[in-house]
């Protein structure tokens, strides 16, 4: 099958030497999951030992395609001037090494609201298709991702998967991970848990890890108390603010869940300032385990997400929307990391 090597190594060569067709070659080097796992380590390994890399130019020329994925960013607050969740900073990683392994260029860059992203990146031939991450008001983000369809712009996103939602979406098991930290922190003898983080339609990520808590709850046979839940955005001050306003309304939860690390350390900020102890007067759980989660006083229990499976399944959602296959979504599993910030039983009423 194909021709023995000589010269300068190809893509030819290399499927004589894995008794393969030129065509699987290209799809097991651009980590097509159609070609089994075995045969796309074999072939890579001989693409390794014969110092073979892919001529970019060619391979656009025939495919016409740039070879090029954009990632774009939603601008968040932060404290530094990243304007990048840290989450989000933690998964370009993974993003980055499933795009090197596949032999494609990353671009990166920020989306705004008013962008057209099709224009600037696909349309203009700058970039094969988008991967978003982020998206503020997911009611104001949904109409632009369903623009995006109306113009048949290839696009892979990270968020709330449901089913009515636009594109092809990668996301965490948010209310199954919700779950989880409700049945945590009522084994530690929580009974008041409160949520803080947008509870509705705008931010459905939060909304599912809050109605995954209330789960918890409810198969506990506890009640889940409307008035113990907070909104708040994904930043240290909105967590901050939102656990000030539960205590001034007279709230006294003996656990909060926040629907983000960042939310939980300007919690646990708030609580010490009003005289609270974490966890022994008010255990704390976060969500998305940044780094900064395990260096806060207590260390931070959290949610951990799979940075490294998101990576990989955004980008092979894409090249899959790309060459027109199928590109199901995917609900990827999380792990509850428990650290002092849970640490001891709710103290006797």
């Amino acid at each position: 099958m194909g021709r023995a090597p000589t010269g300068r190594p190809t893509s030819f060569d290399i499927a004589y030497l894995a008794g393969v067709s030129q065509p699987t070659v290209s799809r097991a080097l651009r980590g097509d999951k159609a070609v089994s796992e075995a045969t796309r380590e074999r072939i890579r390994q001989i693409a390794r030992d014969l110092n073979y890399t892919v001529d970019k130019n060619a391979s656009s020329l025939r495919s016409q395609r740039s070879n090029t994925i954009a990632l774009l960013f939603f601008e968040d607050p932060t404290p530094d001037e990243s304007m990048i969740n840290p989450f989000f900073l933690a998964m370009l990683g993974s993003i980055t090494r499933a795009c090197a392994s596949r032999g494609l260029d990353l671009l990166i860059s920020f989306q705004r609201m008013e962008d057209d992203w099709h224009v600037q990146y696909q349309d203009s031939h700058r970039a094969d298709g988008l991967i978003l991450l982020g998206y503020g008001d997911y009611t104001l983000y949904e109409e632009r991702l369903e623009q995006l369809q109306r113009q048949g712009t290839h696009f892979a996103r990270w968020g709330s998967v449901t089913s009515d939602a636009t594109g092809s979406t990668i996301g965490s098991d948010n209310f199954g991970a919700g779950r989880l930290v409700g049945e945590h922190l009522i084994a530690q003898g929580r009974r008041r848990l409160a949520f803080i983080g947008h509870a509705d339609e705008h931010y459905p990520e939060f909304a599912q890890r809050y109605r995954g808590m209330c789960r918890a709850l409810v198969d506990a046979g506890l009640s889940a108390e409307g008035a113990l839940q907070h909104d708040a955005i994904t930043t240290e001050q909105a967590g901050h603010a939102a656990m000030l306003a539960l205590l001034e309304r007279g709230e006294r939860p003996d656990a909060i869940f926040a629907a983000s690390d960042l939310i939980a350390m300007g919690a646990m900020r708030a609580l010490s300032e009003c005289g609270l102890s974490v966890p022994g007067d008010v255990a704390v759980a976060g969500f998305d385990d940044i780094p900064a989660a395990s260096l806060t006083s207590p260390p931070l229990t959290t949610i951990m997400q799979d940075i490294r499976g998101a990576g990989e399944r955004l980008v092979e959602t894409l090249l899959s929307r790309i060459e027109d296959r199928e590109a199901p979504d995917a609900r990827l599993p999380t792990r509850l990391i428990v650290r002092g910030s849970t640490g001891v039983s709710a103290p006797t009423p």
